[in-house]
């Protein structure tokens, strides 16, 4: 019975990991009108997201099933703990309109129940955390250098503005649109069957295939929404620049994926985003609210998902109740304080507004 809990947990989130995050690789190509329709977009999306998973995705499986943790803890019970965290983090994040990444809600709740049984690998954790840093600053670094070239080029070479030319920018931005749902597959299946892999109810074969197709199947028949606001949102970048943003991004998450590190996607095209803003904009960019909200992300991901499986832990296999009255009070804690500095912050902004 509890396998069948662990693995229908999984199918779900996989299913939310494809709606939300991996159905908007091909959001640039639908909302420049590269793609025009819809489910056309979705289903390069899944494909690509199947392929990638199936072909790819073993290192990523690999170290979210056995790397942050030893094995010899890992039982289905505290698989379902580990899926049931993550999932229930997302759940509630989406509730207060705070964007996670799954990859490091993942790994947060992997690491929570590692800490609860005092064993962690901190040496792959710390890894990890330098990757998280390392890979969305270089993202941002190729997207300006990327972006300087762009405005070059497009002063000196104004020929790439006709037609012909048109034609295959938008067969390029269908390739790279298709290369970043490859490189969700590749990175983001082993979120949802991980765990499953590293508590044995799975190889990571099995593991690469399951995540692929269910993660596809969450792109294909729940990501409408998702690609159609991404899509939206994006259609003031040129063609020449979402090709750059999505191929950069793309590029990186591969490499992060052969070395098995779960990277945070949406963080690495934002970065990218920004790197190409700052191209045009210079360091102006730099004032919106948008770097605190990459910043807060980070932290929050991880943080939140650990202490809520590690307070499951405590809960429901160590009968400890003290330990999770501390959790939750620290975390009521945190969201008052949150709101009491932003209340303040109010507070001093019509008392300034008054005193004009």
């Amino acid at each position: 019975m509890v396998t069948i809990i662990a693995f229908a947990i999984a199918l779900f989130f996989a299913m939310n990991i494809g709606a939300s995050g991996a159905a908007a690789s091909m959001g640039i190509a639908y909302g420049s009108g590269a793609v025009k329709w819809r489910k056309l977009a979705l289903l390069i999306s899944a494909l690509g997201i199947f392929v990638g998973a199936a072909i790819g995705g073993g290192a990523v499986m690999k170290t979210i099933g056995s790397g942050l943790i030893p094995t010899s803890i890992i039982s289905i019970q505290l698989t379902v703990i580990i899926l049931f965290g993550a999932t229930l983090t997302l759940f509630i994040a989406n509730l207060l309109g705070i964007p996670l990444s799954t990859s490091e809600v993942t790994v947060g709740s992997v690491v929570g129940v590692g800490i609860a049984y005092n064993s962690v690998f901190f040496g792959s954790v710390l890894n990890i955390i330098i990757w998280w840093i390392v890979i969305p600053i270089v993202a941002f670094m190729l997207a300006f250098l990327f972006g300087k070239i762009l405005i070059w080029s497009e002063r000196t070479f104004p020929m790439i503005h006709q037609k012909k030319v048109y034609k295959w920018f938008v067969i390029l931005i269908i390739v790279a649109g298709f290369l970043e749902a490859f490189s969700a597959g590749m990175n983001n299946a082993a979120n949802a069957f991980g765990p499953l892999v590293g508590a044995g109810v799975i190889t990571i074969q099995q593991g690469m295939l399951l995540g692929g197709l269910f993660v596809a199947l969450g792109a294909l028949f729940l990501g409408g929404k998702v690609i159609e606001t991404n899509g939206k949102k994006i259609t003031n970048l040129s063609l020449l620049e979402g090709i750059t943003i999505s191929s950069t991004s793309a590029s990186l998450v591969i490499v992060a994926s052969i070395f098995g590190i779960p990277i945070p996607m949406t963080q690495i095209t934002t970065t990218g985003i920004l790197g190409m803003g700052a191209s045009k904009v210079g360091v102006s960019i730099f004032k919106r609210n948008i770097i605190k909200k990459i910043v807060t992300v980070w932290l929050v991901s991880p943080m939140f998902s650990l202490a809520i499986s590690y307070g499951f832990v405590k809960l429901f296999l160590d009968d400890d109740v003290y330990t999770l009255v501390a959790i939750v009070s620290v975390l009521f804690a945190t969201i008052g304080t949150m709101v009491l500095m932003k209340l303040t912050k109010r507070e001093r902004e019509r008392i300034l507004n008054d005193g004009k």
